[in-house]
């Protein structure tokens, strides 16, 4: 039996996508593709900066680090073998946080934390005479 040729999809009468005919171009000449991986180096390395920074200070940390990595594993191997521990790391934590046990006691946890902290909020505000401000006779802030 001979097999009927298909017609091409509108995708395939186009061509390869604009960004891999864009890459391949670039990838022809040696100083465009040095000139194409320090870029992309250098906004991985600042993404990726600025991710650790965000660990430490206000911010979206992890999806600074994720999101750097994933820029840098367009170009560079080490960074998609990276990106590769970073997501099988994620997905152990998951399934780590989703166990019934853990939850639980994590749940517990929080909120035998937050009762201790409301109770030394409302322990300091006994102690240094904590005056409602509706209840204040003479406001002046200014004096």
């Amino acid at each position: 039996m001979k097999e009927e040729k298909q017609a091409p999809t509108p995708l395939e009468e186009v061509g390869p996508k604009p960004y891999a005919r864009f890459r391949a171009y670039i990838r022809r000449n040696a100083l465009l593709n040095t000139a194409w991986r320090i870029g992309v180096f250098t906004v991985g390395v600042t993404v990726l900066a600025g991710g650790l920074i965000m660990m430490i200070t206000p911010g979206p940390g992890i999806l600074g680090l994720i999101l750097g990595l994933a820029i840098l594993a367009t170009e560079f191997a080490w960074a998609q073998r990276a990106l590769h521990r970073a997501k099988e790391a994620a997905e152990k934590a998951k399934e780590k946080a989703l166990d019934p046990r853990k939850k639980r006691r994590n749940t517990i946890t929080a909120v035998t934390l937050g009762i201790l902290a409301g109770a030394a909020v409302i322990a300091y505000l006994v102690v240094y005479d904590f005056t409602l401000p509706w209840a204040i006779a003479d406001y002046t802030p200014w004096s």
